[in-house]
């Protein structure tokens, strides 16, 4: 009980991290595994359990929506969702051994990009920006990543609609929860296909991330966004430590 008590908890401050800032990922995986569901199991049922907040996001920003100049839709959500069958399918077949060597080094640059993306993005974007066929082959990474881990893939997605030259902040936003969403659907049907789901855990981390997505969502023009972005800051660079000592 007391292990669902924690995971409930980091639903809820999960919840409430992704819709104010994001990196919700950085408390509810580590709460998994450190309760005991091993580490491939508990990167498949933590992106089930956040994954209604996800499509929730998406929704919420469907009329924001503008199609992107020179690439169709229709191509960016068939290389998202590729790189994301891929991606999820790597996991499958990663032993948990494996898995924990190379978890604190995706932390670690799931981190980096949390902390210096928003900073670093506007600087590249005055430097270069970046054509269609580079736009679709980094979105088909951003899919093998997002199937296979997926901790700051939005930020990583905004900075590459930046660099292409996309301003407007909504549609951007708009784009990235829709592929974004589509991404993590793929993960569900291959993690739940491949056994790979501790349900009780992914669904009571669910529970809490859905009442703190509704909470934070409330609040979150009476908090000060940089405030929360330095406190997960200080909860990632803790959490990717502790992983590589444990690893």
């Amino acid at each position: 009980m007391t292990d669902y008590a924690l995971l409930a908890v980091a639903g809820v401050i999960a919840g409430i991290m992704n819709a104010i800032a994001g990196g919700g990922t950085f408390v509810t995986f580590p709460a998994l595994v450190f309760t005991g569901v091993p580490s491939v199991i508990a990167n498949a049922s933590n992106a089930i359990a956040l994954f209604p907040a996800a499509f929730a996001s998406a929704w919420a920003y469907r009329r924001d929506f503008q199609h992107v100049e020179n690439v169709p839709f229709k191509a960016m959500m068939a290389v998202s969702l590729t790189g994301a069958l891929i991606g999820a399918v790597l996991l499958l077949y990663t032993p948990d051994k494996t898995f924990d060597v190379i978890v604190p080094w995706l932390l670690l640059a799931a981190t980096v990009i949390f902390t210096f993306g928003p900073r670093i993005t506007p600087h590249l974007r005055r430097l270069f920006q970046i054509g269609p066929v580079a736009l679709l082959s980094i979105q088909f990474l951003i899919g093998i990543y997002g199937g296979y881990f997926g901790g700051a893939m939005g930020i990583v997605m905004l900075a590459l609609y930046g660099l292409f030259g996309l301003t407007n902040l909504n549609a951007m936003n708009a784009a990235k929860s829709i592929l974004g969403g589509a991404i993590n659907g793929i993960t569900i049907v291959v993690f739940a296909a491949g056994g790979k789901v501790w349900w009780p855990q992914a669904l009571v981390v669910m529970a809490g991330a859905l009442l703190g997505g509704y909470f934070g969502a409330h609040y979150a023009r009476r908090m000060n966004p940089q405030h929360l972005r330095a406190m997960i800051i200080a909860i990632s660079v803790t959490v990717t430590i502790v992983f590589f000592v444990r690893a």
